[in-house]
């Protein structure tokens, strides 16, 4: 098994650690904590986008294992481990759910190597999110998950790094059409909100890492073009089938959210 810990480097952010940090998370590195900085002191507020899109996954994996029969998922970009993991969430609702995370990050590959040990229905594979084939061939995946059986394909904070001329359409549409038909497909994505703060959290993440594409609600639906879009389509995270909280933002609808909520959308799609 390779040790993937030799190649963590702790001198080059890392977008899973840094999104680690603004999630309250010790899984990080002075220079992680810089970027992160950036948007906690510069851009007051913006640690609500992680928060809201966490919550939203969190939502959307118990809505898929309680109303639909599927028990696998993939998730792609998964990110450094943190509270109710898919795993989790899944397997409090249906203990032989399985999931294979994404990720090609050093230090999430060694998280994700003590995950397995203390759950055996969990893999990891270190393969880019830009090569699904490489993903759904891997051996790893083809152990855990049953190609002829629906599957969750679960696009969480990870294709608004994926720059336009990498085709991010491309690869949810490779996903499409290599899933059975019955098969969900959970996307968050960064929103465009037309306004200083997505200006300016798109150029630190651009100046930073060379990726961090902020896209409309019109974009982000083109890219599950070919899938049934399920209510209330592309929405804030924060107002995707919130859960029945006492929370009078969430009644009052978009503009009760702070500018930071509204910048991140969510949204569940079906294969039909």
């Amino acid at each position: 098994m390779t040790d993937h810990r030799s190649s963590i480097d702790p001198s080059r952010p890392s977008i899973a650690r840094v999104y680690d940090y603004l999630l309250g998370g010790k899984d990080n590195y002075a220079v992680d904590r810089e970027i992160g900085d950036v948007f906690k002191r510069d851009l007051p507020g913006s640690v609500a986008i992680a928060f809201a899109n966490r919550a939203a996954l969190i939502r959307a994996v118990g809505e898929i294992v309680t109303t639909t029969g599927i028990r696998q998922f993939i998730d792609l970009g998964s990110g450094l481990p943190t509270t109710d993991n898919v795993h989790q969430v899944a397997q409090r609702h249906a203990p032989e759910s399985r999931v294979v995370y994404v990720d090609i990050d050093p230090q999430v590959l060694v998280h994700g190597r003590a995950l397995l040990e203390e759950n055996d229905r969990t893999r990891v594979v270190p393969v880019d999110v830009r090569n699904p084939e490489g993903i759904l061939t891997h051996p790893d995946t083809l152990e855990l998950i049953d190609p002829t059986r629906p599957v969750a394909v679960v696009f969480s904070a990870i294709l608004h790094h994926v720059n336009d001329e990498e085709d991010p359409a491309g690869i949810v549409r490779y996903w499409r059409d290599h899933v059975p038909s019955g098969s969900y497909f959970f996307v968050s994505h960064f929103r465009s909100g037309d306004n200083p703060e997505t200006a300016e959290a798109e150029r630190v993440l651009q100046q930073t890492f060379g990726r961090g594409r902020w896209r409309t609600d019109a974009e982000i639906e083109s890219l599950l073009d070919g899938l049934e879009l399920l209510a209330p389509g592309i929405v804030p995270a924060s107002l995707w089938r919130p859960e029945a909280v006492d929370d009078p933002r969430i009644g009052g609808g978009e503009q009760e959210l702070t500018v930071w909520e509204r910048l991140i959308a969510a949204g569940l799609a079906r294969k039909p």
